[in-house]
């Protein structure tokens, strides 16, 4: 794997990623020059300075992973990279400890006034009585966004004696009573609240969460922290705001445009800002850097990494469990695009026995990416569900406890208004993957190499012309498996064969007296 580092990482990211991979640390590039380089790297390591736009995700001839060393996102396109099939991962845990513990730093000196009572004592003045503060003792402190930074901040200033009110609409009362605090709604925690701090993520719902109508609810006196992301605060409202006397102060690490330009929050005495220090420690800069090199490594093995964003969250016991059904039903997908017709409308996996019971989203996943790829269609773990729906073919899951005799069965239909075919496959104790029906046939299919499939009349004197023919062909035979409708009538032959077949051979097969249809197959 070749990997563009393109913002500072610590050197432990750095030196961990050159244990498997070759990689060049280019800071400080424009958008063109990201983009014109971006084709020859398979990994990108980024921070919160590169901005990977859908013009540089096109441009990604190669990428297989964007890595965000820190939790936001924003400066990712996340959609273009999904359905381009490119993992985007951050790391939320790396800097949670730097980012509460500088929000609170950044509470405290708001309340105390400290670096404007620094300042003046520094220009030679002595002004006690200007720089009085307040006590956060017995205050109410209103957490908007109560997830890792948001639950620390409230652990730790739940020590200071402070009342602590908190939205997240993700976060159950459970989960907020193990916390030891309350959940409130955004109305009551403007209005009640004498501290107010945010940390959700910056999306088109939170932008300007906080604006002119939300200052004017606001208890008066109150004061705002924000080391989340900047726009979740309206800045002209919050400096108008500040400027009025209706808001006490606030303490600013984010803003919309990093470095802030003609920002009207910087020129305010009334309001603390720092320039995006919320993860600048040394513990965090190099948790976070050794934490997506790991993520990274990961892809390059072949592996799920833990915090990717645009897939499905799955740990590596799970998928331990179940990557023998994630390989069968990922040939069944293949078998099934290749005996149905075209004008495909529903995709329906069925999951019985004890695979039900089981996190069966990397099986689903697995299935719609075996069949994308028999279909033609280039697809992979990330955007395989995006391009099903591309395609306008709706996917179903269900689970039951009907196996039709097996420990476990996946059963995979494909449909359309040309009829459909249902594929059934189990997999055994020694991890064994195996397809055992297709449709009302019972029958063994090998999931690996070439096969013909044939099915013909239900009569002696068929299989052995079949045999005649591929040996007049030079066509070597591995292995053959025949089914029967419980009922009679026709029967499906499985020829295993070492190479595919010709056009010619399957014409030749399918004059045998008695063969309706031969194709071939490839799992």
């Amino acid at each position: 794997m070749k990997v563009l580092v393109s913002d500072p990482l610590s050197e432990e990211g750095v030196r961990k990623l050159e244990t498997e991979a070759e990689v060049d640390v280019i800071t400080n590039l424009s958008p063109e020059e990201l983009i014109e380089r971006i084709k020859d790297y398979d990994a990108l390591a980024i921070r919160s300075g590169t901005k990977v736009t859908a013009e540089v995700i096109a441009a990604a001839d190669k990428l297989k992973v964007v890595g965000r060393a820190g939790v936001g996102v924003d400066n990712i396109d996340i959609d273009a990279a999904t359905k381009k099939g490119i993992i985007v991962v951050n790391t939320p845990g790396g800097n949670t400890i730097s980012a509460a513990e500088h929000t609170i730093a950044m509470m405290l000196s708001l309340a105390r006034n400290i670096p404007q009572a620094n300042n003046s004592l520094k220009a030679g003045e002595w002004n006690r009585k200007k720089y009085t503060g307040v006590e956060v003792y017995n205050k109410t402190l209103g957490i908007v966004g109560l997830g890792r930074i948001g639950a620390e901040i409230a652990s730790r200033m739940k020590s200071f004696g402070m009342h602590i009110l908190a939205y997240d609409p993700f976060v159950t009362e459970e989960r907020a009573a193990d916390l030891g605090i309350k959940l409130a709604t955004l109305d009551k925690i403007f209005r009640e609240s004498d501290f107010i701090t945010v940390h959700t993520p910056l999306t088109k719902e939170t932008r300007n969460l906080i604006d002119e109508e939300e200052f004017k609810i606001m208890k008066p006196g109150v004061r705002l922290i924000n080391c989340a992301r900047g726009g979740i605060i309206n800045e002209e409202a919050l400096a108008k705001a500040v400027a009025e006397g209706r808001v006490a102060g606030a303490a600013v690490d984010v803003f919309t445009k990093e470095p802030p330009a003609d920002n009207p929050i910087v020129g305010q005495n009334g309001i603390i800002v720092t320039p995006h220090l919320g993860a600048s420690t040394a513990e965090a800069q190099v948790n976070v850097a050794v934490a997506v090199a790991d993520q990274i490594l990961a892809v390059a093995r072949g592996e799920l990494p833990p915090n990717a964003l645009n897939m499905p969250a799955i740990s590596s016991e799970t998928m331990a469990v179940m990557s023998p059904f994630t390989d069968l039903v990922e040939k069944m997908g293949r078998l099934a695009a290749q005996l149905g017709e075209d004008g495909y409308e529903r995709l329906e996996i069925v999951y019985g026995g004890t695979v039900a019971e089981k996190d069966t989203k990397p099986v689903t996943i697995s299935a719609v990416k075996g069949f994308l790829e028999a279909v033609g269609i280039s697809a992979n773990f990330v955007n395989s569900l995006v391009k099903l729906k591309e395609c306008g073919i709706a996917l179903t899951e269900s689970k039951t406890e009907s196996t039709n005799g097996y420990s476990n069965l996946v059963t995979l239909t494909l449909s359309g208004p040309r009829g459909s075919v249902s594929i059934f496959g189990t997999v055994y104790g020694k991890k064994e993957g195996r397809i055992v029906q297709i449709n009302e046939y019972r029958v063994y299919v090998p999931t690996e190499g070439y096969m013909i499939m044939a099915t013909h009349e239900d009569r002696p004197n068929i299989i052995g012309p079949c045999c005649m023919v591929l040996g007049e062909d030079g066509i070597n035979i591995g292995g053959m498996h025949v089914g029967r409708k419980p009922s009679g009538g026709e029967q499906i032959m499985v020829l295993n064969v070492d190479h595919s077949v010709s056009e010619e051979t399957l014409k030749r097969l399918t004059e045998v007296s008695g063969v309706i249809r031969a194709r071939l197959i490839k799992l």
